[in-house]
């Protein structure tokens, strides 16, 4: 039984099928990439994980459980947490409460602070910015602080959606060496990610989603060595 498990999903907005009976597994500790064209499903497939979205037909289950009937807080108290597309933090609060609005379903408070210590260390750039107002902060700061408020939940899963999006070359590292260094700590990742080269070089696993259907699947290295993935995503 796979952590996550993503079985033949059909995802509607009005009568137009956005989701073709797609199925995705994650295993424990797995970063799985989600790679494609823009439009091709992989939003919809996030949003239909963290409750955002109801399928028509299939399910989603976590750690054996539907998520189906279960309401998106509830999603997120039991692990899976979403750091959506646009990083959407909350522009009017500070970091620091941020953060805290990350960790709002814990009652944990010792272990609430420990947390937040560990976020500073993994994104010290957090530290100097905590009393600012989140709006504020550059595009690869608000990233940081979207990532750091999802791991406030402590997540087993984490739902990432284009997070080196509209970043510089040098953040687009620092954020995919963040990637690596969440799921060492041993936290599952599902990435969606348009920079599908760096994506698939730290894929355990990977799929590839054209107009709402997996096309190919595969280890992401190994996809990064499939001619027609190098023709469609890698220039």
């Amino acid at each position: 039984m796979a952590l996550l498990e993503i079985d033949d999903i059909h995802v509607f907005y009005d009568n137009i099928e956005a989701l073709k009976g797609v199925s995705i597994r994650v295993e424990t500790k797995q970063i799985v990439a989600l790679v494609g064209a823009n439009g091709a499903g992989k939003t919809t497939t996030l949003r239909a994980v963290s409750g955002l979205l109801r399928p028509r037909s299939g399910d989603v289950r976590f750690d054996g459980e539907s998520l189906q009937d279960i309401p998106p807080h509830e999603i997120a108290a039991m692990g899976v947490l979403h750091v959506p597309e646009g990083r959407r933090i909350f522009a009017r609060l500070t970091v620091e409460e941020n953060l805290a609005m990350g960790a709002f379903t814990r009652r944990d408070r010792p272990a609430i602070q420990h947390d937040k210590e560990r976020m500073l260390s993994l994104f010290p750039r957090l530290r100097e910015r905590l009393k600012q107002v989140a709006g504020t902060l550059s595009g690869g700061e608000q990233q940081m602080a979207a990532t750091a408020r999802a791991l406030m939940g402590r997540p087993r899963v984490l739902l990432m959606d284009e997070p080196s999006m509209g970043l510089s070359p040098v953040l687009v590292e620092q954020v995919f060496e963040t990637i690596r260094a969440i799921n060492e700590q041993g936290v599952a990742i599902l990435l969606v990610e348009q920079n599908a080269l760096m994506a698939l070089d730290i894929a355990d696993y990977a799929y590839v989603m054209e107009s709402g259907r997996i096309v190919l699947t595969g280890r992401g290295k190994d996809l990064l060595e499939d001619e027609k993935v190098q023709r469609a995503y890698l220039g």
